[in-house]
């Protein structure tokens, strides 16, 4: 705060002036009230302050700030005083103004009687905040209009403060809960119970998370591309002690060689045109947490000298920097290249692939994964369903035969935009064949491609499969299977027949 030299009692200007610098300045409330009094001690003829807030639980007042109080004064009568006087302007919500002289206070010293006592309601709208109250000199008297139109005025300043100040602290609280929220829902989503695959192959990975959460050390997945290994790099920090610690990812390939460096390790001001300021790279960013380098065997070969040397020395360099910076970070790494072969073609550095290679992942591809095909497209189905808030129930033979014989090149992540589509055109309650893509539809099921069939076929496999389907939705009844196919019972009966479909097998059977 700058120093006022003292004024003239009244210098009304002098002081809202000081007071405008106090309020823009952003410091707790305490402090601003306590410069606010040091401003009025000086230009005001202050001697003492008491700020009071109420408690929105109790309603009661609390002392916030007793600025020239000793402890001792704090249970003397004057004080008592003070307090009751408050409580009143708080109820009655009318300020209070007199010399104290004029009030009956034991033990008051002669000094003390030459005092006069301010005091205003603090109230934003209808919400009461509490009081402040003034010990001034005696020549400020109290009934003059310039020393109460200044308090008039510092209690509205006062009022806004606090009232400013309450709801950056509550947006603050908020934002803090929610992170917690967030940071949750994370690890609730990235626990291993919430991932799906109950193949072997899936259970050697779940093994390996368990094995390796809890360590520090360097974890590099492998698998192709859509198999899951950025949840993986997940489950292995949300699993760990990290878990309270930032998760900064980084897709090495999906950055240009020029940058990948400054991304990573960040840069000093002027170490090149455009850096206006000093920026945190992502390992900096990831500091007490995990940092996940996926494609990692895209990096070129003179990033891989400065990655190897974080992992050494647990130090990283800014681009320009002149000092090395400690960082303790977790890293893992996930690429779907062929690492050894790159060794060979001396594209990957040998001292880097074994500093990444301490605990290798390998994740299966859909291929491998037969049996949890049908438990992601259910999962896919169920998600889907929910965000495009449509009702389909269930998947139908002949899809559920096409997805378990399709090779799924681009394995869980096409398996779900391939869901994903299917609730999107689909029609009716269940996931029909036709509404597969119809790279699907092209699936030898029968050791007979169905591009290969005759038209007369393809009717016929189409119509059996929507007929058996209702059949299972409704038990085996004919009347209600026609009803839904909006056919007679006689056609649909006819059908059953030529089509060769045993209805009695599901009239024991319940959807």
């Amino acid at each position: 705060m700058p120093e006022y030299k003292p004024s003239s009692i009244g210098d009304i200007a002098t002081v809202l002036h000081g007071l405008n610098y106090i309020i823009s300045t952003p410091t707790s409330l305490k402090d601003t009230v306590s410069q606010l009094f040091q401003l009025l001690e000086i230009h005001a003829g202050l001697r003492k302050g008491v700020l009071m807030l109420r408690d929105p639980i109790t309603d009661r007042l609390y002392i916030e700030i007793a600025f020239g109080f000793t402890e001792a004064d704090l249970h003397s009568p004057l004080f008592d005083f003070i307090q009751s006087i408050n409580a009143s302007i708080m109820e009655s919500e009318e300020p209070y103004a007199n010399t104290l002289d004029k009030e009956r206070i034991q033990g008051l010293s002669p000094e003390l009687k030459k005092l006069s006592l301010i005091g205003l309601p603090l109230a934003m709208g209808d919400e009461k905040i509490g009081t402040l109250s003034v010990l001034c000199k005696s020549e400020c008297e109290p009934d003059r209009d310039g020393t109460r139109h200044l308090m008039s005025i510092i209690s509205i300043f006062v009022a806004q403060e606090i009232k400013l100040k309450r709801l950056v602290e509550s947006e603050k609280e908020a934002l803090k809960q929610e992170n917690l929220l967030l940071r949750d829902e994370l690890k609730s989503r990235y626990n291993i119970h919430n991932m799906i695959g109950n193949s072997n192959a899936m259970h050697q990975v779940y093994e390996s998370i368990i094995q390796v959460a809890h360590s520090n050390a360097t974890v590099l997945i492998r698998g192709e591309s859509g198999t899951g290994k950025e949840l993986v790099a997940h489950a292995i920090h949300y699993n760990s002690p990290r878990a309270s610690m930032p998760f900064i990812k980084i897709n090495c390939g999906a950055i240009p060689e020029s940058l990948i460096e400054s991304e990573l390790f960040g840069y000093e001001k002027g170490a090149f045109t455009d850096a206006q300021d000093v920026k945190l790279g992502k390992f900096e960013a990831a500091h007490g947490g995990t940092i996940f380098l996926d494609e990692v065997g895209e990096l070129a070969p003179a990033v891989q000298v400065k990655l190897l040397r974080v992992l050494q020395e647990k130090e990283i360099e800014r681009v320009g920097g002149l000092y090395p910076i400690k960082v303790n970070v977790r890293v893992v790494t996930a690429t779907n290249k062929d690492l050894e072969q790159e060794l060979i073609e001396k594209r990957f550095r040998e001292d880097l692939y074994y500093r990444l290679n301490v605990f290798p992942i390998f994740l299966p591809a859909l291929k491998e994964r037969h049996a949890d095909i049908l438990l992601l497209a259910e999962h896919f189905l169920d998600k889907y369903t929910k965000e495009n808030n449509k009702i389909i129930s269930r998947i139908s033979s002949l899809a559920i035969d096409l997805l378990s014989s399709y090779h799924w090149p681009g394995n869980v992540r096409e398996l779900e935009n391939c869901m994903e589509r299917a609730v999107l055109v689909c029609k009716t309650d269940t996931i029909q064949a036709t509404d597969l893509p119809p790279s699907l539809q092209r699936v030898d099921t029968t050791n007979t491609h169905v591009e290969g069939l005759s038209y007369q076929s393809m009717v016929e496999n189409f119509e059996r499969e929507l007929i058996i389907d209702a059949l299972k939705k409704f038990k085996g009844n004919k009347s209600k299977v026609s009803e839904y196919l909006n056919a007679t019972q006689r056609i649909i009966g006819y059908k059953i027949q030529t089509l060769g479909i045993n209805i009695s097998k599901f009239k024991s059977k319940s959807l």
